[in-house]
């Protein structure tokens, strides 16, 4: 059912900023959903087709943010724990030495780093065995990484997995070598294992063109563990930056690992394995993430999908059992979405992240989701998780300049063909307005659906 337009006294003429954008694409009355209301009230200033559930891309993110703030709390914590089975003498650990991940979506490098110091302030130098990984925490079934569009090494399609470092990402930094025709190629991390093959020269050029004429090829798929790059790389590109997701979990994990503990002096003489830690034994070392509340504003405001895919199988085993699974998460996410008395009948999460061709919302419940986190005490925590329009994240360059500049708290979704946002608008009369609107059509994401985007915050700022 297509349900078209209201206002404060029925039905009324499509908003003119809004009908110039639908008119002038020529955008069909069936590829989009717009929805607005006034924080506290019931009937919507705006709804075409409210009810009709559309593909929301990323936007769908606020829905596990949500929930998670709400049953884990702003203040929860992800655990790393380390173990030393062996004996530990004169700075010796004899045999191997054991990380158990829980899900962490923010063990970055630096984190990292902060472990492998306490164990070196804790007397290990010198490890005899393997680095073994139990990443058990989670259940996540073999997936191509590039199922969804090909793309197997780039960083937003990295997969979860409970001992994740760094996001599973290298950028690769470029400068023109100083003799006129090679080029210098540094990743960054410095991962021990990874191999890169330099086949780039310079050409006198500006700086511009698709990654800079960069040609990327992983030539072992299953390994991942040597880069190409060849092409032409203009001379007028004095740094360049290009991520990839490379080698395997467990070998990216092993790769860090050995680089950092042997920059702090330390050195490991065997590789990496997978394990299960001793259920008997207590952890030589507990290892605490930043809070939740802090994670979410990195989910959010920057839309990392592989950290909202962790926080998801994170609900599901904190909140279900272990292991946690996509499946677990999604159910816990739902039970508490009916239990607020929500009708979850349009809304299908699928992978958590949005990058799905499966996920489905209605934007009248994506209001109805942000009516409810308008009154819960982490209000100020949830909002300040979204990206603000020409100021940061993901809406940084949206309305940029622009009256409606600083005033809209929203979550941004875009995918091939799809353009969505949700989030609230601060309007110049002073009133707070819940804003939600999916477009899904052939080249969506090209241009029009931001621009339809762009003059729904508009409108609503001027109402």
């Amino acid at each position: 059912m297509i349900v078209l337009w209201y206002g404060w006294a029925g039905a009324v003429e499509l908003p003119r900023p809004i009908k110039i954008v639908i008119e002038g694409h020529k955008i069909p009355l069936s590829a989009y959903s717009l929805y607005v209301r006034e924080v506290g009230r019931q009937e919507p200033v705006l709804a075409v087709n409210p009810e009709i559930p559309l593909n929301p891309a990323s936007v769908i993110k606020i829905v596990p943010t949500l929930a998670a703030l709400e049953l884990l709390g702003p203040a929860y914590r992800w655990k790393t724990e380390v173990y030393t089975p062996g004996s530990i003498k004169g700075g010796v650990l004899q045999g191997d030495i054991l990380f158990k991940g829980y899900g962490d979506p923010y063990l970055v490098t630096e984190e990292f780093r902060k472990i492998l110091e306490e164990l070196r302030r804790r007397g290990i130098r010198e490890i005899t065995g393997d680095l073994l990984i139990d990443h058990s925490y989670f259940n996540v079934p073999f997936e191509h990484p590039g199922a969804f569009d090909n793309e197997p090494y780039r960083t937003y399609n990295v997969l979860p997995n409970a001992f994740l470092v760094n996001l599973k990402a290298v950028y690769f930094h470029f400068y023109p070598a100083a003799n006129g025709r090679n080029v210098q190629v540094h990743a960054e991390p410095d991962l021990a294992g990874l191999k890169i093959d330099n086949r780039l020269r310079l050409r006198k050029r500006y700086c511009g063109g698709f990654q800079r004429g960069i040609a990327v090829s992983v030539p072992d798929g299953n390994k991942a563990d040597e880069v190409i790059f060849s092409g032409r790389f203009p001379t007028g590109c004095r740094h360049y930056i290009l991520s990839r997701s490379v080698l395997t979990h467990e070998t990216y994990a092993f790769g860090a690992f050995k680089t950092i503990w042997q920059q702090l002096g330390g050195s490991i003489a065997g590789q990496v394995q997978a394990a299960v830690a001793p259920t008997t034994d207590k952890p030589f070392l507990v290892w605490h993430s930043k809070p939740l509340s802090d994670v979410i504003k990195l989910i959010n405001k920057f839309s990392n999908n592989v950290m909202s895919r962790q926080l998801l199988l994170t609900l599901g085993a904190e909140l279900q059992e272990q292991p946690g699974t996509t499946e677990k998460g999604i159910q816990v996410i739902y039970d508490h979405l009916v239990q607020l008395g929500l009708d979850t009948q349009s809304l299908k999460i699928d992978n958590g992240a949005g990058l799905s061709r499966e996920t489905r919302a209605s934007s009248k419940l994506l209001a109805d989701i942000l009516e409810y986190a308008w009154t819960i005490p982490y209000r100020p925590e949830f909002i300040s998780s979204l990206s603000i329009t020409g100021v940061d994240g993901t809406a940084k360059n949206r309305l940029k300049y622009k009256a409606a500049s600083g005033y809209a708290h929203i979550k941004t979704g875009t995918i091939d063909d799809v353009s969505a946002i949700a989030g609230y608008v601060h309007a110049r009369s002073g009133r707070e307005y819940i804003v939600s609107g999916m477009l899904n059509r052939k080249q969506a994401h090209k241009g029009h659906g931001k621009e339809l985007m762009n003059a729904l915050v508009t409108w609503v700022y001027n109402l």
